[in-house]
């Protein structure tokens, strides 16, 4: 029998026994499919990661106060306040003279918030920080203007709203938020009335950078945030950016020989704060998911390799159920390699088939969750690469050789005088 008259038997085989072929393909269906929407989860969540990052730009530093040690991170990640980082050490890292490439210097304290506007309330959180955030951080103003240098020296009643608060507050009221005294107090604590600050700006919408919603967020002067609304005196970040990526190195070392001197540090062990980059974040994160990404692809392999073992054993069961034809076959002149390659087909055929619908059901589960990641305000790309693709269906057309090869061996070398007594 020639190639095209054995493709020919193995689909009319194939088809003579539906649920066993349709359970024979389950196991590769859902590796497949399982290859697929892992590898289009792994680029998606490194898209979004990735996407985040740029929303800061790579060329940017952060200053935490607490220093970090060969075992871990700083003692202020583990809730341990830390007091060493202060007004003056920002105005220090602003001089050109010390910290040359640094284009941009802001302190920042944060909390949570609630801001009360006539009857509305509205659960957020502040940021207190000086005039040169937008100098730090990119964004557009809606509609006013980020409180100057001038308003935060003076310690100005003054705030500038994220859009998302400005919509809750002002939405359908017919009201231009600017001008409107709302009134501020540290949700965390018990302030009776709050703080009355008047809008003199709306921030355009920015969505979220390191998972952190940039709308939903209320501004103010640094000194109110920090002794108005939280009592302290010290600072709980200070960012720098940087002219150029390729100057953040120099502008570290510059960064720690500041505040070495600010804080009377002679050894690095004793050193107070611990300089962050917002690259080397990427990195860590990126190997955290490709780390994921493998473990997971792993566990997508063992159940192809579940699958293979199904496909064996079935193929097993099919050998004996058709002894009697494979021993008619071969005692009308089908050679052993004949035998071979038609349940080595069906075997392979079979594992195809697998693969092309758990191809499918893979990219509509993985576009399915790229839209619901989308609804959820999140920079989910919908990634689903050749290279995937060619992967899961040699993966699972080899699995179907391999798993194939002894039950087609084994039947090709069927005595046909024992094959045709066989019961």
């Amino acid at each position: 029998m020639d190639f095209v008259g054995t493709i020919k038997l193995v689909f009319r085989t194939l088809l003579a026994r539906k649920g066993r072929s349709f359970l024979t393909i389950l196991g590769i269906v859902i590796g497949v499919a399982g290859v697929i929407i892992i590898i289009a989860l792994g680029a998606g969540a490194q898209s979004l990661i990735l996407g985040q990052v740029t929303k800061l730009g790579s060329n940017l530093l952060s200053v935490s106060p607490g220093g970090g040690s060969a075992n871990g991170p700083p003692s202020a990640i583990y809730g341990i306040t830390v007091t060493t980082l202060v007004n003056s050490d920002a105005d220090g890292l602003r001089s050109k003279s010390q910290v040359p490439h640094a284009v941009g210097v802001n302190a920042i304290v944060r909390g949570p918030a609630t801001v009360m506007w006539q009857n509305k309330s509205v659960d957020t959180n502040f940021a207190g920080t000086d005039s040169y955030y937008p100098s730090v951080v990119s964004f557009t103003m809606q509609e006013g203007q980020f409180f100057d240098q001038q308003d935060a020296q003076g310690n100005a009643n003054v705030a500038v709203l994220g859009s998302t608060v400005a919509t809750e507050l002002f939405a359908n009221t017919g009201v231009d938020p600017i001008g409107q005294v709302i009134k501020v107090k540290n949700s965390s604590q018990s302030q009776p009335g709050g703080i009355p600050l008047r809008v003199i700006g709306v921030i355009s919408p920015r969505g979220s950078s390191f998972f952190q919603d940039n709308d939903d967020q209320v501004f103010l002067p640094l000194v109110i945030g920090q002794q108005q609304l939280l009592g302290i005196h010290y600072l709980q970040a200070i960012n720098i950016k940087v002219d150029s990526a390729d100057n953040i190195d120099q502008t570290t070392a510059d960064i720690k020989r500041v505040l070495d001197q600010n804080h009377h540090i002679q050894r690095a062990v004793d050193e107070d704060f611990t300089i962050y980059s917002i690259a080397d974040a990427v990195k860590v994160l990126s190997t955290i998911t490709d780390a994921l990404r493998l473990f997971l692809t792993a566990m997508a392999a063992i159940a192809l390799v579940v699958g293979g073992i199904g496909i064996l054993n079935i193929m097993l069961a099919t050998v004996a159920e058709r002894t009697r034809e494979i021993g008619l076959r071969k005692a009308v002149g089908a050679t052993n390699r004949a035998v071979m390659d038609q349940f080595l087909l069906e075997a392979g055929m079979l594992t195809f088939l697998g693969g092309v619908i758990g191809i499918v059901i893979g990219t509509i589960i993985s576009y399915l969750i790229s839209v619901l990641m989308h609804y959820l305000g999140y920079d989910w790309a919908f990634v689903v690469s050749i290279l995937s693709i060619l992967l899961a269906v040699s993966v699972s057309i080899l699995t179907g050789v391999i798993f194939g090869l002894y039950p087609a061996l084994k039947a090709s070398r069927l005595n046909p005088i024992d094959a045709l007594r066989y019961e």
